[in-house]
């Protein structure tokens, strides 16, 4: 006999009651998540972190469900993650400490979880997430074994959906005795209460997005059904399903409107899809080769230059406003693009696909209890500043760079004044003299005599 798994579960509560809430316009049930995760094992541990202080409609169900609570009280500069890190040191230390835990369930949506899940999965832990695909990061999807999400606990019956009301009702009826009147007033309240549910399963049902068509899961099939063909191993169902989760733990055949991977498998059988072969729980499947299946399939990304070129479009409209809500995008994406279908891209409605776009920056989501979600641009339309060129040698200023002109009277940086330099005056030249005509008889003797004339008078 194969030993179960033993799962140790964590609960974000701040987290995943607000993502619940906002999308599936539903109360967060922790008892939904224990019963699907007690089919995947047995649980051991049980832990809650949230500020209990205010939310004190959400203590009663946990300690009816014998969850531990980990109180929060954040501090006055606020204690934003602090949640998140306390969550994250528990499950650290149970899986140093506590060899025979071999699961762990992370019981949230938030991203930064995803260094906690890959340090687990490092450790060899299996590792569960359960959230809602419409607020679930699709990478903390992607890298965990397996992704349970909080709508397709939603299928199961009332009965199991709400099994304590009928417990309350039952003590009640036998506290109140046996009096007619009573009776009376507990078969009204019963009746509006039914009624009630039957409102809230209509509305659900209503709420709830059309399944996928089933070509869109055809590619995981196949890969899935090559991997356990090279490793020669038969197809089994339940083979099938684990393969297929290895390959993307997000798969969950409840998308495509099948309440369990049998009644996956046949209705793939019915389309023509895959061939069944055996019985009494012992099936194997094959591929079928048809000239559709080999038609390329519309990729996810490709529903993002659609949602780029409409965001860009209504730019203004965003940053003024602050954000626009969900329905109003999917209305002005329908206006530019009437033939877009998010559903023929793999997502099963628009608050997946706006999700998958949110881990591709392209936009912001931010829960609102009153609109639901509020989309904002991403981080893709407000790039970072280029980086500072490094300036070379010959780029650099020198101190020659910085010499101040000198100007005639003006004060210069060390404080002198420069005095105008004065022009020379022109020297005035004497008159030239003229020379005595020189006699031809005696030109030496004549020339001669005046200069002795001229010394004795000066004497």
């Amino acid at each position: 006999m194969q030993d179960r798994l033993t799962i140790a579960v964590f609960v974000d509560y701040d987290n995943i009651e607000i993502g619940v809430k906002s999308t599936l316009r539903r109360d967060f049930d922790v008892a939904l998540v224990l019963d699907a995760l007690k089919e995947r094992g047995d649980i051991v541990a049980k832990f809650a972190y949230a500020n209990w202080s205010r939310q004190e409609g959400a203590t009663r169900q946990m300690a009816e469900n014998a969850v531990q609570m980990v109180q929060r009280i954040p501090s006055p500069r606020g204690d934003k993650n602090g949640a998140d890190i306390n969550l994250a040191l528990d499950a650290l230390e149970m899986a140093f400490t506590h060899d025979h835990v071999k699961a762990f369930a992370v019981v949230s949506g938030d991203s930064d979880f995803i260094p906690l899940v890959n340090k687990l999965k490092e450790y060899g832990k299996t590792v569960f997430v359960v959230g809602g695909r419409a607020f679930t990061s699709t990478i903390l999807q992607q890298n965990c074994h397996e992704f349970v999400s909080f709508e397709s606990l939603l299928n199961v019956d009332a009965a199991q959906v709400q099994p304590q009301s009928q417990q309350q009702r039952d003590d009640r009826d036998r506290d109140r005795g046996k009096f007619r009147k009573d009776r009376d007033e507990r078969r009204r309240d019963r009746e509006e209460r039914r009624d009630k549910d039957r409102e809230q399963q209509q509305q659900q049902q209503q709420n709830r997005p059309a399944p996928l068509d089933l070509i869109l899961s055809m590619p995981l099939v196949e890969r899935a059904l090559h991997v356990l063909e090279r490793r020669n191993v038969q197809p089994q169902l339940g083979l099938l399903k684990s393969t297929m989760l290895q390959l993307d733990s997000a798969f969950n055949e409840s998308a495509y409107g099948a309440r369990s991977f049998s009644d996956f498998v046949e209705r793939l059988k019915k389309a023509d899809f895959v061939q069944v072969k055996g019985g009494g729980g012992r099936w194997f499947i094959e591929r079928k080769h048809h000239p559709q299946n080999d038609k390329p399939m519309p990729r996810p990304e490709e529903a993002l230059e659609h949602l780029r070129e409409v965001l860009e479009i209504h730019r203004i409209d965003f940053e003024l406003d602050g954000g626009r809500t969900a329905a109003e995008l999917e209305g002005w994406i329908k206006e530019e693009f009437p033939d877009f279908e998010h559903m023929r891209y793999g997502f099963p409605g628009f608050i997946e696909f706006l999700n998958f776009a949110q881990d591709r920056l392209v936009v912001r989501l931010e829960p609102s209890e009153e609109d639901g979600v509020i989309v904002n641009l991403g981080a893709e339309f407000y790039p970072p500043a280029p980086p500072e060129r490094d300036m070379k040698e010959e780029d650099l200023l020198t101190e020659h760079d910085f010499v101040q002109p000198i100007v005639r009277g003006q004060p210069t940086a060390t404080g002198e004044i420069p005095l105008p330099e004065l022009e020379p005056k022109p020297k005035k030249r004497a008159p030239a003299r003229k020379k005595p005509a020189a006699s031809s008889s005696s030109s030496g003797g004549a020339a001669k005599a005046p200069r002795k004339s001229r010394r004795k008078k000066a004497e």
